[in-house]
């Protein structure tokens, strides 16, 4: 259907930039702040979309009244207010964007375990209240300690990312396997719990997550750790979480989630509050945060662009740009050379390179913090990898899509040397430049050298 033709209705308010975008592209806007879940079933069949936060769960009955809906998009990571079994039955599409705030997640449970380890809310209290205690404030530091984190998506890594520089061991457990990157070695749930010092959660809520940090898990862990959750607080057994902080299992707790938490995320407790819920608000080793974690200015934006960029893909696919890095850094230099042997110990004896058989790597961050390697190796003088190059010479660019990049090049007319090819350490690809040097392209794989 074309754009003019869809009726979105907005449930909840977001950054302008949603409406506004969807408006310029020719969406019908429409939205209700207000009305009940009841209200909004008796005119929901008139809506191809709806843009929705977390005011109501969307159930079968919802889903059955809304005969001519498309889509639900979710300005949020999860989509488990929804019944999106019964939703993809039907064929709706399910939108959602953890995305959007990912980084506003990794910097505040970086915060929180900060905070937690240096005492930092206790030392701030007890100053404000008058007082100048030091010894009783003495912190921890994170250097050294191995940081376990379970659940590795977009927020997972993002928090991984957020440690790089601290010298800690990282890893990582989720139930998808291969998504250990440069940032997390990706481990079973066992070798987690027996080495982590700190223990992040950044899972959604599933049947597999619901009360999965209880008391026997807790136990499991070889060490005394400290609990950040910033991800969903029915994952959590607050009553276990109160019995390990109070044997000292758990060093502190940075919460930004509960299980107590309502939907709408407001007015905690109309009755009595429960004990567990008690004692975190007294203990001075826990921090609690309103579920804030991914709710900054910044990710505000992030997530309604996001959703706007989904919907778009969806109607106008083709309008959809995709980005096309080219170069991204120096990958290597390569030279002939009458005795590479004997040049590669000269460097190592003379200029202190960290040589092996194949020369020197040399390792740089990119802006994101990425640990990126360039190679220096000599060659032997009759060595035809050059070739069809005559020069005794060879560049090597690292890349972030050699395949992308070898049929934009093709295209553009640049001469292709061969056909790509995939190793441990990365692809290859190989072009001329207008003086016939020979260009080495490389999508590198940089912890395959660590």
């Amino acid at each position: 259907m074309n754009p003019t033709d869809i009726h979105i209705l907005h449930l909840d308010s977001n950054h302008p930039l949603l409406w506004n975008q969807l408006e310029e592209i020719g969406f019908i806007n429409h939205h209700d702040f207000t009305s009940s879940k009841e209200e909004i079933e008796a005119k929901i069949q008139n809506y191809h979309g709806i843009v929705i936060r977390s005011r109501f769960k969307i159930d079968q009955i919802f889903l059955d009244k809304a005969s001519q809906l498309q889509f639900i998009a979710r300005v949020g990571a999860g989509l488990e207010s929804i019944d999106c079994d019964y939703a993809v039955a039907k064929g709706i599409k399910l939108i959602a964007a953890p995305e959007g705030n990912s980084n506003a997640v990794g910097e505040h449970a970086l915060g929180m375990l900060l905070s937690l380890m240096n005492k930092l809310n206790q030392a701030n209290q007890s100053v404000k209240s008058g007082n100048w205690i030091r010894e009783a404030h003495r912190g921890y530091e994170l250097e050294g300690k191995t940081v376990g984190i379970i659940g590795y998506g977009n927020m997972g890594k993002s928090f991984a990312k957020k440690l790089r520089g601290f010298d800690v061991e990282v890893l990582c457990y989720d139930i998808l396997p291969n998504v250990g990157d440069e940032n997390a070695k990706q481990v079973s749930l066992a070798e987690l719990q027996q080495k982590a010092n700190v223990l992040s959660l950044h899972t959604p809520w599933t049947a597999e997550t619901d009360k999965m940090i209880n008391h026997n898990f807790i136990t499991a862990f070889a060490k005394p750790f400290w609990f950040i959750n910033t991800a969903r607080g029915n994952s959590v057994v607050t009553a276990d979480l109160v019995k390990g902080l109070q044997s000292g299992k758990i060093l502190g707790a940075g919460l930004d989630v509960l299980e107590y938490e309502k939907l709408s995320f407001e007015k905690l407790f109309e009755d009595e509050k429960p004990a567990a819920f008690t004692y975190l608000l007294e203990a001075e080793n826990v921090l609690l945060s309103p579920h804030i974690a991914g709710w900054t200015f910044e990710s505000h934006e992030k997530l309604a662009q996001v959703i706007v960029n989904k919907i778009k893909a969806i109607y106008l696919p083709s309008e959809i740009k995709v980005e096309l890095k080219r170069v991204t850094g120096l990958g290597g230099f390569f030279f002939k050379t009458t005795d590479s042997k004997k040049l590669i110990e000269w460097y190592g004896k003379h200029l202190g390179l960290e040589t092996n058989d194949y020369g020197a790597t040399f390792w740089w961050k990119d802006k994101a913090g990425n640990d990126c390697s360039t190679q220096w190796s000599p060659f032997a003088e009759e060595t035809t990898y050059f070739s069809p190059s005559s020069k005794p010479f060879m560049q090597n660019f690292r890349v972030a899509n050699l395949e992308l990049l070898l049929e934009h090049l093709k295209r553009e007319g640049v001469t292709i040397v061969g056909e790509m090819e995939s190793y441990d350490y990365g692809k290859f690809g190989w072009i001329l430049d207008p003086e016939e040097n020979k260009i080495e392209l490389w999508e590198p794989i940089d912890q395959a050298f660590q």
